[in-house]
């Protein structure tokens, strides 16, 4: 077997090679010829999978050690038997931590004020439910979960966005579909959000108008944590310098969601081919930390150097993520 494995798959190597030849590359060096005689390829977010890289291939398995998965042409995977997995969940509790020590930070209170959730799936259930053990009142938008029968107190998204101190997106990017995301917070969205309250972005960039967004942020009238952008690893220093914290995709880049991502993705080459991989100190499903309070986040992660670390080099946003040390989850 022939495996290609992104070399920033953190806690991989060593794990496969008594099963196979494995060759290691960054995330832009996947080519159609590298990959022409591959059974498996290992991704994150940058390799686009699609006829262009997999045309001709002996490609059987995707595995992306990710969350998202459009980087990858699922669709033209499935017309030609290739299997596709990512690893959903990963970093759930990763994100909830980076939203909500933001927010606390910058000054929201649980007690007082109301979240916004778009996005009720792994990520933002957790980030819900840290809010209610909070104590914060918790508004949800998820038209694909109610369409589907899933019951819950949901608010529409208008009323979400007038009614929430602040507003925090947990959606996939799709951009077909009866409910793309794409550019779903646009400049009338925004409108509706009042002055002085929180937009954050810490699932997909596009989710967001960049251009509308850079508008209301640098005018003052609202204020955005930013964690994934709409055209990185290229951003808009403008934008960066204005708003309360911009960091570089990292905002599920816990010690534990990456052992996660890489486990998932190890339990999908054993699904496929058949093997039984070493998985030892890869961390398992994510467990809700005990007496969870707002001390315990904030001084679990602080998004402050990370801005700074951004705001001083712009140009440098794969390398500061490549390069990132994994902070530990709240227990």
């Amino acid at each position: 077997m022939k495996i290609i494995a992104d070399n920033n798959i953190p806690f991989l190597k060593g794990r496969l090679e008594p099963f196979a030849e494995v060759v290691y590359t960054d995330q832009w060096g996947f080519t159609p010829e590298l990959v022409k005689d591959a059974d498996c390829l290992l991704i994150r977010t940058r390799t686009r999978c699609d006829s262009k890289l997999l045309e001709g291939s002996n490609v059987r398995l995707i595995a992306t050690a990710t969350i998202g998965m459009d980087q990858i042409d699922t669709t033209w995977c499935a017309s030609a038997g290739i299997t596709v997995r990512n690893a959903p969940g990963c970093n759930a509790p990763g994100v909830a931590q980076y939203v909500w020590s933001a927010l606390l930070r910058k000054g929201f209170d649980p007690k007082r004020h109301t979240l916004g959730l778009i996005g009720c799936g792994n990520v933002g259930s957790i980030v819900r439910e840290w809010g209610e053990r909070l104590g914060a009142k918790v508004l949800v938008s998820d038209p694909p979960k109610m369409e589907s029968g899933i019951t819950d107190n949901y608010t529409d998204l208008d009323t979400l966005l007038k009614e929430s101190d602040a507003v925090t997106l947990h959606t996939p990017l799709t951009s077909t579909g009866k409910y793309p995301t794409r550019h779903l917070i646009g400049e009338r969205e925004l409108a509706l959000i009042g002055d002085g309250r929180i937009l954050v972005n810490a699932a997909r960039g596009p989710v967001v108008d960049f251009k509308a967004l850079k508008k209301e942020v640098c005018s003052g009238r609202i204020r955005a944590i930013i964690d994934t952008w709409e055209d990185e690893p290229t951003i808009d220093p403008v934008l960066l310098n204005s708003v309360e914290y911009g960091t570089f995709h990292i905002a599920g880049y816990s010690l534990e969601g990456k052992q996660r991502a890489t486990r998932m993705a190890l339990e999908a080459v054993e699904d496929i081919f058949g093997i039984e991989i070493d998985k030892s100190n890869l961390a398992e499903a994510y467990r809700a930390p005990q007496n969870l309070t707002e001390t315990k986040i904030v001084q679990s992660y602080d998004p402050q150097p990370d801005t700074d670390a951004l705001r001083n080099e712009p140009e440098s946003f794969d390398r500061l993520r490549n390069d990132y040390n994994y902070r530990n989850e709240v227990k």
